[in-house]
């Protein structure tokens, strides 16, 4: 990319257009934590309603992730090609027709059917979000406001976890489920209200060598007038050129694909299949109420609500650390921590149900867990994408990283319910922590001669 451009977006003050793109790109975000959680609390009441088996919820539970790997490839390659902003405004559409369908449907398929178009949309906006961020954020920022970005995903995990626990006690019926699944339209509504005026990426207009739009862009981005002639491109690749899968497999891309997609994939096996699963976990092995499906439900969604809080303090940690540490050196640390989280988690089932020991394992477990993947793999397997793809293929990169990460998280939340009903939490975890120090050893290995690319993370470390 031009270097003139490089050096006015990076020496660049924060304005309020950039407070204002990245909090619209870090709320689309908290809207997949959102759905992310609220399908975890509303899965024993559409068994209970509709009378689902373990194998069918899990498809529910994985319907939206599995169009997410289609939002996230498909929709982030289109978006280097159509630019940053138009994706910006449209993904989120789906994502609120498809919420409303969910909570009418009538069937456990139009109801598999209804999230996994939803799930499309939700896939879409994480390289939309993170293509975008790190082509206007200023050098001094960009790690942080990419890592903040990603941290909404817990806001979204907590205020589902208050949803979920708020519509539970107020509508006191097995049918709740279907309230909790049509609220995500509600906040899907306004965010696409207020991206209505967000500029497109001007790295983006400039690699279409739309150099006057570029400068306007940037014009208002800075706060003074920024000639077009100011904006000096290297050699522009043809949109057919651009965002090609094909490149991510050739050469030097080779290593940064791999770096890139397997670790994700294997952290969302974790991630999703525990998070989801979360209230499910806490009910079986912990907290439960008086046996009744809505009491369990409020009781063991009460604690989750409690846990859940750990993932913001994981994502605090990665905002101090992030400029501090090698990023791949926190994604192995993270793997490791939550490796042990989930080993300390299955050692409860060792113990007599509800007892106090128990109960301290079992949060102690959770909390090691939740902490340490916020502050270590689920900041930076979002982040490395960003940081290491060129412009031309950033929001493709990270588009295939995501794909491979969501479908990670299908595995996680398909096999979650089956595997615990035919071997149980004490042999599943485990079986998921291997994963973890899996990934933390492909992460060590794949990152070697990895380097930042194309000026978005000049000046600093190797990731």
């Amino acid at each position: 990319m031009g270097t003139q451009l490089d050096e006015i977006l990076n020496d660049a003050p924060m304005s309020r257009m950039h407070w204002r793109v990245w909090l619209l790109a870090a709320s689309g975000i908290m809207l997949d934590g959102f759905d992310f959680f609220i399908i975890g609390v509303a899965s024993p009441l559409i068994a209970a309603d509709l009378g689902a088996s373990p194998r069918q919820i899990g498809l529910v539970s994985a319907a939206a992730i599995v169009g997410a790997i289609i939002g996230a490839s498909c929709l982030g390659r289109l978006t280097d090609r159509i630019g940053r902003k138009l994706a910006f405004r449209l993904d989120l559409g789906l994502f609120v027709v498809f919420a409303l369908l969910s909570g009418l449907a009538w069937s456990i398929p139009s109801l598999i059917a209804f999230r996994f178009i939803l799930g499309i949309g939700v896939g879409a906006d994480y390289p939309i979000s993170a293509a975008y961020i790190a082509e206007i954020a200023p050098a001094r920022h960009r790690v942080r406001l990419l890592v903040g970005a990603f941290s909404f995903q817990a806001v979204g995990q907590v205020l589902g976890a208050l949803v979920g626990l708020t519509i539970l006690v107020t509508f006191d019926s097995v049918t709740s489920w279907r309230y909790m699944l049509a609220f995500g339209a509600v906040p899907a509504v306004l965010i696409i209200l207020l991206r209505r005026g967000v500029p497109e990426s001007p790295k983006w207009l400039a690699a279409q060598g739309q150099h006057e739009e570029a400068a306007e862009v940037v014009s208002v981005l800075v706060g003074h007038t920024v000639e077009a002639s100011m904006i000096e491109a290297d050699a522009q690749e043809s949109p057919e050129e651009a965002g090609s899968y094909r490149e991510l497999f050739r050469g030097s891309f080779r290593r940064l694909t791999l770096l890139t997609t397997v670790p994700w994939f294997l952290m969302d096996i974790a991630t999703y299949g525990i998070g989801v699963f979360t209230p499910v976990i806490l009910a079986t092995l912990a907290i439960q109420g008086d046996g009744s499906t809505l009491s369990d439900a409020i009781s063991s969604t009460e604690g989750a609500v409690v846990i859940d809080l750990f993932l913001l303090v994981g994502f605090a940690v990665a905002l101090v650390l992030i400029t501090r540490l090698r990023h791949t050196n926190m994604q192995i640390a993270g793997f490791i921590a939550m490796a042990a989280g989930l080993v300390t988690l299955s050692f409860s089932t060792t113990l007599p149900e509800g007892s106090v020991k128990s109960l301290v394992l079992v949060f102690a477990g959770f909390i090691l867990f939740n902490i340490c993947m916020n502050a270590g793999p689920n900041s930076t397997t979002f982040l490395l994408p960003a940081e290491v793809f060129p412009t031309r293929v950033r929001a493709t990169g990270h588009g295939l990283a995501t794909a491979a990460g969501k479908t990670g998280a299908a595995v996680g939340v398909f096999f979650f319910p089956i595997l615990e009903a035919d071997l149980g939490l004490g042999v599943l975890l485990p079986l998921i922590a291997g994963g973890c120090v899996l990934a933390a050893v492909v992460t060590a290995l794949a990152r070697i001669g990895v380097v930042a690319s194309d000026g978005v993370f000049a000046g600093q470390s190797p990731p």
